[in-house]
């Protein structure tokens, strides 16, 4: 079968495609940016399968331009760019890669809590400026993590390792969701309902499913009922948060600060984001290391092998086409 890929993956795993035996044809984006609708539009045409990334819409329209498509393996654990109810009605299989995100995502959550609480890029930029001239018992003073309040709202898998991540530091842990999770107890976490989570926590981290459900799960009403001194944190989905609202906040000190690596309309940000000095963002890195980045593709590729070779897909996302 023929594979397009949107855009070029680790050495590794570009050399397992590129070497295998069963893709006659291999077509790769090489340039390091995202494809046109246009250049997007003719690789579907042109492939029996496509190697997706987050930032490719991959929509009805567009699976219309190749009836034969074969599968659309999406190099993320997420899927919000792929129209799956077209795809499950035009009985493609859609995978992703799960499972292999989620200690280092916790990780970079974990950094961020701390990055935004001890005001570490406002240090390093004070240091990088040269302001520093003597130490002063008022200097950049941060808030304290451990001991605290964490509310962790989506208590999936990334919430779990977070919550195992706070018990280090002496957390008291509360979490919301659609029910209460059985595991929850073995790090002390406490069910509660989400507004009840939000006045009570230091620092909220957000890792809800995201859904027309959860798209603006915090807006102004939530914000405003979050502690003034508290820090809020998404790795999830941009859109989970209104950022318009956020940037209010933040600007009128309603909450203290927030930590970021995904957007709602990403990669744009919302105007007055970047002139606030109460906030870090980063550029969608969640799962950025060599290891976990491997793995992810590695495995998009048995996916794609798998279905040359009328195998079990090891992460179909909507088994029913099978």
């Amino acid at each position: 079968m023929k594979v397009f890929v949107t855009r070029l993956l680790p050495d590794t795993v570009m050399g397992r495609l590129e070497l295998s035996k069963e893709i006659s044809e291999l077509r790769v984006n090489r340039e390091d940016r995202p494809l046109t609708r246009k250049e997007l539009e003719d690789g579907v045409g042109w492939c029996d399968i496509i190697l997706s990334q987050l930032v490719d819409s991959i929509d009805s329209s567009l699976m219309n331009i190749n009836p034969d498509l074969k599968l659309i393996a999406n190099y993320a654990v997420g899927f919000n760019n792929i129209d799956v109810a077209a795809a499950t009605e035009k009985k493609i299989p859609v995978t992703n890669t799960p499972g292999v995100l989620t200690e280092t995502t916790a990780d970079l959550t974990w950094a961020l809590l701390m990055a935004i609480s001890r005001r570490i890029v406002e240090a390093d930029d004070f240091m990088r400026s040269g302001k520093y001239e003597a130490w002063s018992p008022t200097l950049l003073m941060g808030s304290d993590v451990h001991s605290k309040t964490l509310g962790i709202i989506g208590f999936g898998r990334i919430g779990f390792a977070l919550a195992k991540r706070a018990q280090g530091f002496g957390m008291n842990i509360l979490y919301s969701d659609v029910e209460e999770k059985s595991f929850a107890s073995e790090v002390g976490a406490k069910y509660t309902d989400m507004y009840s989570l939000l006045k009570q926590s230091d620092f909220v981290s957000l890792h809800p499913f995201y859904d027309e459900k959860s798209h603006h799960l915090i807006s102004e009403r939530e914000l405003k009922v979050m502690k003034p001194t508290s820090y809020l944190i998404n790795v999830s989905r941009g859109p989970v948060i209104d950022e318009k609202a956020l940037v209010n906040a933040l600007s009128n000190r309603e909450i203290t600060g927030a930590a970021l690596d995904v957007f709602e309309n990403e990669p744009d940000m919302e105007p007055g984001l970047t002139d606030l000095d109460n906030v870090i963002i980063v550029p969608h890195i969640g799962s950025a290391t060599l290891d976990t980045r491997t793995a992810m593709g590695n495995i998009a590729v048995e996916n794609i092998l798998a279905k040359i070779n009328n195998s079990d897909l090891p992460s179909c996302v909507n088994p029913e086409v099978l």
